[in-house]
């Protein structure tokens, strides 16, 4: 959470980070703020087939990503992502995964629902602990490119 937080904080950003019972899951962290669904912005991490880095995909709580589209985008084959090499190239546990704050740069693309939204709520580095976001400003200190890549 503290890199989280410093990631906010160096984009400018005041971000109110809120403790939760379990936000491990999209629906969890909706009903634990009381928000939409799709006002969840999930880090979906996949294993990049060429490089082996990981890739991030931040998509609406409610959207699946397709592997396809995904893959269309990443220009290379995409596979499953286990928890060691989550945990090496962003630091965090999965469940806990945030959008910023990573250890190492991350490519990363943003599902265009989210954009719906005047807040959205995203992962602050722990499964219990969430903090709210313009998405337009998480697109932007993300480093995400908008894209379609959504079921």
């Amino acid at each position: 959470m503290t890199r989280v937080l410093a990631a906010l904080d160096a984009a400018g950003l005041a971000a109110e980070v809120r403790e939760t019972e379990s936000a491990r899951t999209a629906q969890e962290a909706a009903d634990a703020v009381g928000c939409h669904i799709d006002q969840i912005a999930k880090s979906i991490i996949f294993r990049a087939g060429t490089s082996g880095a990981a890739v991030l995909f931040l998509t609406a709580g409610g959207n699946r990503v397709n592997a396809e589209m995904a893959t269309a985008l990443a220009g290379e084959s995409l596979g499953k992502a286990d928890a060691a090499l989550i945990r090496s190239q962003t630091g965090f546990a999965i469940g806990g995964v945030a959008p910023v704050g990573h250890l190492s740069p991350i490519r990363a693309w943003m599902d265009p629902r989210l954009l719906d939204f005047d807040v959205v709520w995203a992962a602050a580095g722990t499964p219990r602990h969430v903090f709210a976001i313009a998405p337009d400003v998480l697109e932007r200190i993300s480093g995400a490119s908008v894209a379609v890549f959504t079921e």
